[in-house]
Parts: structure tokens; C-alpha cells; sequence
């Protein structure tokens, strides 16, 4: 749950939140998700390329769930965790079969690679807490070999039938949980109000459309709160 991170008041808000609740952040992410959320890490993980090698980039890695679980599919490839937070990275590196993974402090706004050096990307809850959505997708775009996979899990504004009860939850749970178990409501409000206030999948999904991605789907998850979005670089 990361971002450019590194620039601008709210990088810097954003990366005092990231920092606070590195200790928590599993945890929550269970009780938030009724615990869905390392399902669809693991699902994010075999979107992205079937098993074998190659070389896969993990955004907004955090505590490295999704990084974690494309290694496991993927043995024989090279997987890297980037954050703009250095606790998370720390309790990342903690993990049971962390060293399979390499990980990196960087900016999603100024990735540190090469154009086209990975076969597939991932991310988890990079893109809404972002300065400036269009230069992380392009920084992307940029460093994907043609043909290789994005796939992105993403929190999903409510809609449909179920808002007004998903509104309230969010409002109303999300801190609660937070005070409750992190003993910082303030962080947790942040993270429920960028949750409603964020793109819809359909405008993420028209962006990496001009960024010239092609196969472009999701699917939205729990009451439709969060969504996995994938898309392919066109050869």
C-alpha cells in the first residue's frame, strides 16, 4: 500500500502514515478483508505470468505479501520489492523465504531501472495514495518488456446497491479498527477516506488504455470494496 512517496506534502503525510503502521499493516489488512487480503495477493501473483522464470518487479511492496507469493510461484525468478517506506521494507525482509526476494527503497514516480527490464509488475494499494497517477503508470509502462503482465490490487470506490452500507462501513469500521488494534485512528481515517475518494476501475482502466496497454480487465472483490486490475504492454 505505497507510492512516489518521496515528494510533495502528500508523499510525505502519506509516508509518516506507512512508517506508523508497518507494525500493524498485516494484521489490519486481515480484519479489514475478513481475511481475503493474501488470497488475492496470491491471485495478483499468478495473474501476472504463469510459473517458470523471468524477472518481476513488486510496487508498493510493503510488508512483501505479493512479492513473497510471486516468488513461491515463480522459483527460478528474480523478484524485486520496491517501498518508499524503509519500516515496511525492514519488517519485510523478516519474512519467512524473504531471501528470495530483493528489496529495494525507490519512488514509483522515478524507478531506478532500465526501460523494459521486467517481464511482469505488480502492485498492492500503490496507485491511490499517489501524487500523480499518470507518471507512476508510465514509469511502468516504461520499465515492462512488451508483452509483459501489469497486474494491480486496488481498493474500489462503492457503487451499486451496497454504498450506502459500504460508505458506513468504511466510515464508520475502519477507523474504529484502526484505534482498536493499530491505536491510530487518524491514519486509518486517511486510509478510509482515499478508499472513497479514488479512481473507479474503468478510469485506471482508460489510462493504462492511453499509456497503450491492451488486454485490459478486473474484478472486484468484497462488496465490490477492492478490485484486481490487469493489463499487457502491446508488442
Amino acid at each position: 500500500m505505497t507510492s512516489d512517496r518521496t515528494r510533495g506534502n502528500k508523499s510525505s503525510e502519506v509516508h509518516g502514515i506507512f512508517q506508523k503502521i508497518a507494525g500493524y499493516y498485516d494484521r489490519m489488512n486481515f480484519l479489514m478483508t475478513l481475511g481475503r487480503h493474501e488470497k488475492w495477493c496470491r491471485e495478483v501473483a499468478a495473474r501476472v505470468a504463469p510459473a517458470g522464470g523471468g524477472r518481476f518487479l513488486d510496487l508498493a511492496t510493503g510488508t512483501g505479501v505479493i512479492a513473497l507469493a510471486v516468488a513461491r510461484r515463480n522459483p527460478g525468478a528474480t523478484v524485486t520489492g520496491v517501498d518508499f517506506s524503509e519500516e515496511m521494507l525492514r519488517r519485510a525482509r523478516t519474512k519467512p523465504g524473504a531471501d528470495a526476494v530483493r528489496w529495494q527503497h525507490g519512488d514509483a514516480a522515478d524507478l531506478p531501472f532500465e526501460d523494459e527490464s521486467f517481464d511482469g509488475i505488480t502492485e498492492g494499494y500503490l496507485l491511490r495514495n499517489v501524487e500523480d497517477l499518470d507518471r507512476v503508470l508510465r514509469e511502468q509502462h516504461r520499465v515492462l518488456k512488451p508483452g509483459g503482465r501489469l497486474v494491480i490490487l486496488e481498493t474500489c470506490p462503492p457503487s451499486g446497491l451496497v454504498k450506502p452500507v459500504v460508505k458506513w462501513g468504511l466510515r464508520v469500521i475502519v477507523p474504529l479498527l484502526g484505534q482498536v488494534v493499530a491505536r491510530d485512528r487518524r491514519s486509518y481515517t486517511y486510509l478510509e477516506s482515499s478508499t472513497r475518494a479514488f479512481e473507479s476501475p474503468q478510469s485506471i482502466a482508460g489510462a493504462l488504455s492511453g499509456l497503450g496497454f491492451t488486454d485490459i480487465g478486473w474484478r472486484k472483490k468484497f462488496f465490490a470494496t477492492n478490485v484486481i486490475l490487469w493489463a499487457t504492454k502491446a508488442n
